[in-house]
């Protein structure tokens, strides 16, 4: 055992070292994001000055503020946006939500933020895994706030494996469990050849050194966002998405089936849905491809289906891993 531990301990290092070279990498084209917290609460992390701007909406559940290190994990997916002339918003949720909110009261949120600090309207919205979730509302109650919409790895609901992961792994959050916590996280998404123990162990040790920046409403924040995952179905609201929507996800992912995105895409009266083969929920958002894939969605010369009432249908683009 005190073998593994070792072995464990050294590759958390190894991984620690790895990224923080990609990061100084990073560093030396990619510019330092301001980070902050807006009026309403919700917190941010802006890379860039460019004239257009994307909001990223982040997974979750966790509220906690972004940091210089978690914005820059994703430097190979945003680079292509910052090249296009994007500034890049990392907006987490407000902090102090009380128990009951939704996620039409999140969107609703985010499209406040918008109106007060964005003058009405953003460019672009990316929304990722629980982030894409509260897309979704924001489509489709909200149109006006944004130029296009990318959803990633996200559908209509979570499975119920993924709702039982993401309410321990919150649990273990609001009680200052961060080890637990990863741990949770790390059994439910390793792949099978990693095996469930070895996951568990690294997750341990990683998690001291994780969500190192909560605030004093974090505990209780982390636990609505969870309650609020677990009680989202939008199959009803899809079909009211008046705009064009990209959906990119994974054929193997835990949060959400196959059959599920299939059916998010064809709900949606206009939608892109790109999945890429052999990867899970982790390996699509991390995945390089995606900015890309983004402004290849935004430069489409027109809509792939004008929006009408008799229209129901989805254009799948599969891609290999």
């Amino acid at each position: 055992m005190r073998r593994l531990t070792r072995l464990a301990l050294v590759f958390v290092l190894l991984a620690a070292a790895v990224a923080a070279y990609r990061s100084r990498r990073a560093g030396e084209r990619v510019p330092k994001p301001d980070i902050g917290v807006f009026a309403n609460g919700m917190a941010y992390a802006r890379l860039g000055s460019g004239p257009k701007t994307a909001l990223l909406i982040p997974g979750g559940p966790g509220n906690e503020a972004p940091s210089g290190m978690t914005v820059r994990m994703f430097t190979s997916q945003v680079r292509p946006l910052l090249e296009e002339g994007y500034s890049i918003w990392h907006v987490t949720r407000k902090r102090g939500m009380p128990t009951g909110y939704t996620m039409a009261d999140i969107a609703d949120d985010y499209a406040g933020l918008i109106e007060d600090e964005f003058g009405g309207r953003v460019d672009l919205i990316a929304g990722t895994s629980f982030g894409g979730m509260v897309g979704f509302y924001i489509a489709a109650d909200h149109p006006r706030r944004f130029g296009h919409i990318a959803i990633v790895v996200a559908g209509y609901a979570v499975t119920e494996r993924g709702k039982a992961l993401d309410l321990e792994f919150a649990r273990h959050l609001s009680e200052g469990r961060t080890g637990e916590a990863m741990a949770t996280m790390l059994e439910g998404l390793a792949p099978r050849w990693v095996g469930a123990g070895f996951a568990r162990l690294i997750g341990l040790l990683a998690g001291r050194f994780a969500f190192r920046h909560p605030h004093p409403d974090f505990e209780s924040d982390v636990l609505v966002e969870a309650e609020a995952e677990v009680a989202c179905d939008a199959r009803d609201v899809l079909p009211r998405i008046s705009v064009p929507v990209l959906l990119v996800c994974g054929d193997e992912d835990v949060y959400f089936s196959g059959a599920v995105y299939r059916e998010t895409a064809r709900l949606i009266p206009d939608c892109r849905l790109r999945m890429y083969e052999g990867k899970g929920h982790v390996r699509v958002a991390s995945d390089k491809r995606i900015g890309q894939d983004v402004l290849d969605f935004v430069h489409r010369d027109e809509p792939l289906h004008r929006s009408r009432p008799d229209v129901r249908a989805a254009e799948t683009e599969v891609a290999s891993a």
